[in-house]
């Protein structure tokens, strides 16, 4: 069910209709580590739930051999509105997703080869892979397609900010003024009710000398996209630190300074940035109050998204720096 006032999803549901056994054998490829070459790494070793399933608490994901990645990554909820995936874009359909990082060398370091060999070995696997798909023979497709089908249960749509939407709740003061500061100089980009527009942009960060990540130019090759990268959702934001593509930013404040004094601008940089973003330290105080209200409790500890047995964390961690 499309969550009220929201947009049609734009996944093709048609193509891979959300069944029961679907969801359930995505949810153990998910959080299955046999999916890496050293079986010590999963999905959700990096997308962590208590984080609304991005890397928690430091700034570059990990990966096989105790390397690292050259990003942050991000958080994975209302997939089924996205047209595109990863920080640059750089994958257009959500059941391609997986197959990056279950290959890339710095990540999962596995052959899809491989993955489906491990998996037709457990008869475990190809009970679930009949139930889901009709018979236990298991391809790259159903693969992909079961944990798609997982992921686009990953609906955040019941935040405070929601439930006032909804005329069931109400922002105190703080909230209130902090929401309409945000309508005024934050969404423009961070579009309701998704809180993104989806777009790529240049905000002004200066390129790290060590990753040297030039963003959406990766996949474009056009000098223009040059340190544009993905404009992340705002929903559950206060629980998805550290921020930024390579979580250079720990805290919601030092992204408020960025905004309002850090930024190096140039001729690339978002029109909408060049001159900085002028923020007031109450204003700064009465928007984290809004951000605040973009925390769905109920998604983040949602037993049905936790690893199979495992449960949830009944705490889930808190910024201090926030």
């Amino acid at each position: 069910m499309v969550p009220k006032g929201w947009p049609q999803p734009v996944y093709d549901f048609k193509s891979n209709p959300l069944t029961r056994e679907g969801i359930e054998l995505g949810r153990q490829l998910f959080y299955d580590t046999r999916l890496s070459k050293d079986g010590t790494i999963s999905c959700g070793t990096c997308h962590q739930q208590f984080g609304a399933f991005n890397t928690y608490d430091h700034s570059l994901s990990h990966g096989y051999n105790n390397s690292l990645t050259t990003r942050n990554a991000p958080g994975l909820f209302n997939l089924a509105w996205q047209k595109e995936f990863m920080w640059d874009g750089g994958i257009n359909h959500l059941d391609l997703q997986p197959l990056a990082p279950i290959t890339a060398e710095n990540e999962m370091a596995e052959s899809i080869q491989n993955v489906l060999s491990k998996l037709q070995a457990e008869k475990e696997y190809r009970r679930l892979f009949k139930a889901a798909f009709g018979d236990e023979t298991i391809t790259t497709q159903k693969l992909t397609k079961a944990i798609s089908q997982f992921v686009l249960t990953f609906v955040s749509s019941n935040s405070k900010y929601d439930r006032v939407m909804r005329g069931v709740d109400t922002f105190i003061l703080p909230e209130k003024l902090g929401y309409e500061i945000f309508k005024k100089k934050c969404a423009s980009c961070h579009t309701e009710p998704m809180f993104t527009d989806f777009s790529y942009r240049n905000i002004g960060m200066p390129v790290d000398p060590f990753l040297k990540d030039l963003g959406r130019m990766k996949i474009t090759n056009d000098p223009v996209d040059s340190l544009k990268f993905k404009v992340p959702s705002l929903r559950n934001v206060m629980r998805s630190f550290p921020y930024g593509h390579d979580g250079r930013f720990f805290s919601v404040m030092s992204v408020m300074e960025h905004y309002r004094k850090n930024m190096v601008p140039d001729l690339r940089t978002d029109s909408m940035l060049r001159n900085r973003l002028p923020l007031s330290n109450f204003e700064i105080g009465q928007l984290t109050a809004f951000l605040h209200t973009l925390t769905d409790s109920s998604f983040l500890k949602n037993p049905n998204l936790a690893a199979p047995g495992k449960g949830v964390s009944t705490t889930a961690p808190v910024d201090i720096h926030n």
